[in-house]
């Protein structure tokens, strides 16, 4: 039976990207690092300038074939960049590229910190009042049912199967994820006005998954919020003492305030950086590719670090998205530019 919401205002999709190989931007990285003074370095977070972050392992080209499979009803799709298209992407009214310079102040300009860029994605213009922000190795893994990401006044989220986060400060050897946790219950308990009626923080973080959000929250957590926002905006890379707000904050407050429900969903969390050889890992990817079609999402976690391009790591999980989705997409040109 098709989701009551599905008849509703269409839900868009909002996706980052970056291509770490480019000459052109590894020069801007590079210089950009580089210009760091000395306290700005020390507060560079576990991970913060790695190439796995900004690798391209062809992520977004699947997840694109597995949005076109699972979600065709999806609204139109913005992809945010600096000054960045994939080379195989196919014009089409269906997606708009978006480089950095059209939503954020120029003096903020380059950042290579996501949770920097993602607190400016709620003021692209035209956008959905409900979207779903997605990381590109992020994929949905079946049919999606809009009622299961949103309701009438909100949206569904989910704990992640991670360790419980420790009740203390930040600190600078913990994940993003992590701090991000202590940061949001730290402004709950002590800056939120009016305060939140028995607020009961529960230290865990949030599932790697599809992100349902409303356009108008952001904008109210932008006003109510400011600190927070300016401080996660200052960032080059991300910083250990400024963690992201949009994959913990937006999804805490809003389960503080009724606006978010905590749900089960099907899903797997695969990271790549294990050892070449692990057959663990393989069967892992093995079992990913049996559940086609059966898991709400899943994501795989470039953790290969400073590996090279051609790790046999990362040439197995881009095989199994292969495997998973061969058909090309709508986005995706018939033949690549000479």
């Amino acid at each position: 039976m098709p989701s009551p919401l599905g008849s509703a205002e269409s839900v868009d999709i909002v996706y980052l990207w970056v291509d770490g190989s480019d000459p052109v931007w590894r020069s801007k990285r590079h210089r950009a690092a580089a210009r760091l003074c000395v306290g700005r370095r020390d507060e560079m977070a576990v991970y913060g300038n790695v190439e796995g972050r900004f690798r391209d392992n062809d992520e977004l080209r699947y997840n694109l074939r597995a949005l076109e499979r699972y979600f065709p009803a999806h609204g139109h799709v913005y992809l945010l960049t600096d000054g960045q298209r994939p080379a195989w992407l196919q014009e089409s009214d269906r997606i708009t590229v978006i480089d950095h310079g059209e939503l954020m102040p120029a003096d903020a300009l380059p950042t290579f910190d996501s949770g920097h860029i993602e607190s400016y994605v709620h003021r692209i213009p035209g956008l959905s009042e409900r979207f779903l922000y997605l990381n590109d190795d992020v994929f949905f893994g079946s049919p999606v049912r809009l009622d299961d990401w949103f309701w009438a006044d909100g949206i569904y989220t989910a704990w992640s199967d991670e360790a419980l986060v420790s009740d203390e400060p930040m600190r600078a050897d913990a994940t993003a994820l992590d701090n991000a946790c202590r940061l949001s219950h730290h402004w709950l308990r002590s800056s939120a006005s009016p305060p939140v009626a028995e607020y009961s923080p529960t230290f865990r973080t949030f599932a790697h998954a599809p992100r349902p959000m409303l356009r108008s929250v952001m904008f109210e957590l932008e006003r109510l919020a400011p600190e927070l926002f300016g401080s996660v905006r200052s960032t080059v890379f991300r910083v250990w003492n400024k963690p992201t707000i949009v994959s913990d904050f937006v999804m805490r407050w809003s389960l503080s305030r009724g606006r978010a429900k905590l749900r089960g969903y099907s899903h797997l969390f695969l990271a790549t950086g294990a050892a070449h050889e692990d057959a663990e890992a393989q069967a892992a990817l093995q079992a990913l590719v049996a559940s086609e079609g059966q898991l709400d999402f899943f994501c795989l976690n470039d953790t290969t670090d400073d590996a090279s391009a051609d790790d046999p790591r990362l040439l197995r999980v881009r095989a199994a998205l292969q495997q998973m989705f061969t058909a090309p997409s709508s986005f995706e040109r018939t033949a690549l530019p000479v």
